[in-house]
């Protein structure tokens, strides 16, 4: 009687052990579960969640109200589609992130925001984002940003005109150097040819506009309401100079006052708010050290020993201290083509030009006297600092932050673009609660079609 009791008490024991088995599988199921097919990638219940967690936590540590759970969630995995995409196309070309690269953007993340890697894992964990998490999303930024600028900036050319006409029109202007911390707002236009649509979102993007000024939280709009590719970070633009300022907001920024909201601004694609957060004051004149060099490499190859080429240079060394002709010598014996042709002249050589083994010596080197020999990564060298002087290179400068400026707002266009095509060209199937009205329409239409 006692067996059979054991035997049955033991037979119990099992169904449960079963039944709970079955019921975490279940649990573990329902928290990864599939919430979106995007071409031939998943979006997982788990992703989403994560993502929710980083960005609540971000936005409530920079103190930015947060529309409702609901919303939240779709704009999610919005940009989760988005990203998917992206990170299927870097796939595709072969795009990848080694570890050491990661670890050192990490870094350099840490150490822009006054922070070790160790206060920066902190925060994320007061944020509610583990340093893993944070890796892996960064990883994928990056392959995103990598995917972007080799798909959108093959559409944009910035031409020495376009350049010339950005430099006079703000020489005309004032050339005004402050710089202003902005946040974007954009309520996208889905049918421009529809008057009707025109004036209904018109109608939303004054609303906004007005729940703004009456002390809604413009960030928080950003987050809830904006169609633009910044929208979860609460609309942030980072600090611009004036000369960088999109061309739409451009005409308006420099008049606001912090805190206040632009206008609402009209263009094909939509409409556009901007809020200036914070300003300071722009650079001064622009001046470097450069250093007018000659030099002599004595490279090592499958002919010459990395032994034979020290003492190559050494040899060389000497007989310029015994007061050999440096530029005779280089003729005859630098592996430099370019220079060597030329008894080793560099040139004017600025700051960053150079490898930081030349970089180095030519910055200890006194003018008019032999350093050396020392090593780089291209061979064994001997140079000359014949002369240094203070150049202004402003006009250089702002040159270059011209054709950057034009590149960047050609880019962010373009960009808004582009992402919008790619979205609308991948199969998305949305699942379960996720999956909207007209995503189950057109699936029971395929399916009579079927029939």
């Amino acid at each position: 009687m006692k067996a059979t009791i054991r035997q049955g008490f033991q037979t119990l024991l099992m169904l449960l052990a079963v039944a709970l088995s079955f019921s975490v599988q279940a649990e573990r199921k329902l928290l990864d579960q599939v919430v979106a097919i995007v071409d031939d990638d998943v979006v997982l219940q788990s992703e989403l969640e994560a993502r929710v967690s980083t960005i609540t936590g971000r936005l409530a540590a920079q103190g930015t109200g947060l529309p409702p759970r609901r919303l939240l969630e779709e704009r999610v995995l919005e940009q989760l589609i988005t990203e998917s995409v992206q990170l299927q196309m870097a796939d595709k070309m072969g795009m990848r992130i080694s570890d050491n690269e990661l670890n050192e953007t990490l870094a350099n993340i840490a150490k822009n925001n006054g922070m070790s890697l160790t206060e920066f894992e902190n925060q994320l964990a007061a944020e509610g984002v583990s340093y893993r998490q944070a890796r892996e999303q960064i990883r994928q930024e990056m392959l995103s940003g990598r995917v972007q600028q080799r798909q959108v900036g093959n559409r944009i050319r910035v031409t020495d005109r376009e350049v010339e006409n950005y430099l006079l029109a703000l020489e005309s202007g004032g050339g005004n150097d402050a710089e202003y911390r902005l946040a974007y707002i954009f309520i996208e236009l889905d049918n421009p040819a529809d008057d009707a649509a025109v004036d209904a979102t018109r109608e939303k993007a004054e609303a906004l506009r007005t729940a703004i000024v009456n002390g809604r939280d413009f960030r928080e709009v950003a987050v809830a309401e904006s169609d633009a590719s910044n929208a979860l970070e609460g609309g942030d633009m980072g600090w611009r100079a004036e000369r960088q300022l999109p061309s739409l907001v451009a005409p308006v920024v420099p008049a606001l006052e912090v805190g206040v909201p632009s206008e609402v601004l009209e263009n094909n694609s939509g409409f556009h708010m901007v809020m200036v957060m914070d300003k300071r004051g722009g650079a001064q004149k622009q001046v470097i050290q450069q250093n007018l060099v000659r030099h002599i490499l004595i490279r090592p190859s499958g002919a010459v020993t990395d032994a034979e080429a020290e003492a190559t240079i050494r040899d060389l060394f000497q007989q310029l201290q015994d007061g050999a002709d440096f530029a005779a010598l280089a003729k005859q014996y630098s592996d430099d083509p370019v220079s060597g042709s030329d008894g080793g002249n560099l040139d004017w050589v600025s700051p960053g030009q150079m490898v930081p083994a030349f970089e180095q010596a030519m910055q200890e080197a006194e003018v008019g006297e032999f350093k050396g020999p020392f090593r780089s990564q291209f061979g064994w060298h001997i140079l000359l600092v014949e002369e240094r002087r203070q150049k202004d290179i402003s006009v250089e400068v702002k040159e270059a932050e011209a054709r950057q400026t034009i590149y960047r707002r050609k880019f962010d266009s373009e960009l808004q673009n582009w992402l919008r095509e790619i979205r609308d060209e991948a199969f998305v199937e949305l699942k379960g609660e996720y999956a909207t009205d007209t995503t189950e329409e057109e699936a029971g239409e395929s399916q009579e079609a079927a029939e």
